[in-house]
């Protein structure tokens, strides 16, 4: 095997150039293989192989820098650069991420995980090498889904007064600007990439920039516009001064590797251009590329699952419930930042297109619009993934909740999360919307809470939020359900002694450690807090008559949480019990699985258990 020979970086440019199409071909069948028993992102990587090995034939690592956007296609880089063996442990705990991380190589100069983020980071390491001195070159991938990401834009505007080098690659596989392939690109390219040209406006603009006549200078630079309006495509980049080459076939190593010589040539930023298809290589996710961007582990033959899911999740059901409202209530309006399927709008979008809105990755502007939205009558659901939302804060704060504007905040994938690690994990909501005034946070126990709390959110006229968890939606406790009411939690069992107050999907996991506390004779209460804030002051004072431990339980980091916020309300309250708080630590979770991850965190049944246990000073039996 060809893909044998590459233990360490830079061992790829040992290969034979004749063999660079059989090498791509052994890297994409070892990808599929792979994933399909791990699971992880498999369309972007099998669209990012030639590109991939490209950018390691133009480049010398660890000396050269390449910062991958969102960095889900990371995978052939990982290979290149000695990974091999990672593979077997792809995205479980302890073994490789699947997104670029420094500690892992130092051939990963930069973390990343969320999108738009490449250039301004690869901006960074270009002052950097330029005050030190040093020629490495710095290249910032980005694909042209992350460029509806204002951050990208606000990178590029300040790149453009670069005059060192620095490379974005645009990674386009939805084919947006493929109008402009042709003869007459190509030749305008290596025109304004060939030695002679680059010294000649180099020299000139040397000469220029030592005389006085600034409107000369401003006219010239006018009449060269005016030319290459004519005649080279992604003028919108060359008008903010960043040079552009392409479009080039993405999966043509040799016009690649051209392409990628003459921008290394460019004294400022040069913007190569690629078109790349999402899946290539893969039937199955070349037909739907959407299923296979972070695919769980499947048949090879077929693409399919090898595990089904037989039940529903809580996307489901939030899914089904907007689809109900948006027939009962013409207001009401849903917002995706470029994910209708991961978030269950899809539906909703089928059904109600005029009043379903994808903005991109630009979850800043989701919210903003979504405030505007409200401003002018309507009732928006901003549906997001927890770790997503986080880049919005500002507008929830000043857009949103300064305004007191009914917007309701639909978070799914809140708490651990999994294979996807630090950057995924939504275990940081409770907190940075719990400080936020007039907002208002909920979480669900199990389905039917989920239905009724979108139903309550969707009629509130404030800002609030549900956040539910990912996977399989909870159907216990059905016979619980008291109507919402703000601010109020639900007792499920009312006894004494141990009060055991969980929010959302620490609900099911409280009722098990109070079976365990039954069989051991003790009496216990399980309170489902629902509302995270307002907490439930009243039922906390009913409580503090007979019960002696309060117990908290959330999947939340314990700084600025739920059980902060209830000991802040028992101080109100003037309530001296003692509190024991169940959270994740205030850290970073990696990757890996879920329930593993909880009793590592310590927030699984036994762990819980027995912590409740040492807090009654007394062993279990």
């Amino acid at each position: 095997m060809l893909l044998e020979q590459i233990e360490k970086a830079n061992d790829i440019k040992q290969i034979d150039k004749a063999d660079y199409d059989a090498l791509a071909e052994e890297i994409r069948q070892f990808l599929i293989e792979k994933i399909s028993v791990t699971g992880g992102h498999l369309g972007s990587n099998l669209g990012a192989v030639e590109l991939t090995m490209a950018l390691h034939l133009s480049l010398d690592f660890p000396q050269d820098k390449l910062i991958w956007d969102v960095g889900h296609q990371s995978y052939t880089h990982k290979l290149l650069t000695g990974r091999r063996d990672g593979f077997e442990n792809l995205r479980k705990f302890h073994g490789m991420s699947g997104f670029p991380k420094r500690g892992e190589s130092d051939c990963d100069c930069f973390n990343t995980g969320h999108s738009s983020t490449s250039i301004s980071a690869g901006l960074g390491l270009v002052k950097a090498r330029d005050i030190k001195g040093e020629k490495n070159t710095i290249v910032s991938v980005i694909g042209d889904g992350s460029l509806t990401g204002g951050m990208a834009y606000e990178a590029l505007n300040n790149a453009s007064q670069l005059e060192t080098n620095f490379i974005v690659v645009l990674n386009d596989n939805k084919m947006s600007i493929s109008e402009n392939v042709g003869g007459i690109s190509s030749y305008l390219n290596k025109v304004r990439t060939a030695d002679s040209y680059l010294d000649l406006k180099e020299g000139v603009y040397n000469a220029l920039r030592g005389m006085k006549g600034d409107n000369a200078i401003a006219k010239i630079r006018r009449l060269k516009s005016s030319v290459k309006q004519l005649f080279i495509p992604g003028m919108f980049f060359e008008d903010m001064g960043i040079t552009y080459l392409g479009p080039v076939n993405g999966h043509d190593i040799n016009a690649l590797l051209r392409v990628f010589k003459e921008a290394k040539k460019v004294k400022g930023a040069v913007l190569v251009h690629v078109i790349t298809e999402k899946g290539k290589g893969y039937g199955p996710a070349e037909r739907h590329p959407a299923r296979f961007h972070g695919a769980e582990p499947f048949e090879i033959e077929t693409g399919l699952p090898k595990t089904p899911r037989t039940t529903s999740n809580y996307t489901d059901i939030f899914s089904t419930v907007m689809c109900k409202l948006g027939q009962r209530e013409e207001k009401v309006v849903a917002i995706t930042a470029a994910m209708p399927d991961g978030t269950g709008l899809k539906r909703f979008r089928n059904m109600y297109p005029e009043r379903f809105f994808d903005v991109g990755i630009a979850e800043e502007h989701a919210v903003t619009f979504a405030a505007g939205l409200a401003a002018g009558g309507l009732k928006p659901v901003v549906a997001v993934y927890s770790s997503f939302l986080q880049r919005a804060y500002d507008q929830i704060l000043h857009d949103v909740c300064i305004q007191n504007l009914p917007v309701v905040f639909a978070i799914d994938r809140a708490g651990l999360v999994g294979s996807d690690g630090e950057t995924h994990q939504g275990i940081f909501d409770l907190s940075y919307l719990s400080g936020i005034p007039n907002m208002h946070v909920m979480a669900p126990k199990n389905k039917w809470e989920l239905s009724d709390m979108l139903k309550f959110a969707v009629a509130f006229d404030a800002p609030i939020a549900i956040r539910y968890p990912r996977g399989e939606a909870y159907a216990g406790l059905k016979e619980f359900r008291a109507p919402i009411e703000l601010g109020k939690a639900e007792w499920i069992y009312k006894e004494k002694e141990i009060l055991l107050l969980a929010v959302g999907s620490m609900v099911k996991t409280a009722e098990k450690v109070r079976e365990r506390l039954k069989e051991d004779g003790y009496a216990c209460s399980l309170v489902n807090a629902r509302f995270v804030k307002p907490v439930d002051g009243e039922l906390l004072k009913e409580a503090g008559d007979d019960h002696s431990l309060f117990v908290t339980l959330e999947e939340n980091v314990a700084s600025g949480g739920f059980g902060e916020s209830v000991r802040r309300a028992m101080e109100e309250q003037e309530l001296k019990k003692e509190v024991l708080s169940v959270t994740l630590p205030d850290a970073y979770v990696e990757h890996g699985n879920v329930e593993l991850l909880k009793k590592e965190l310590g927030i699984d049944e036994e762990s819980i258990y027995r912590r409740i246990r040492t807090a009654l000073e007394k062993e279990p039996e």
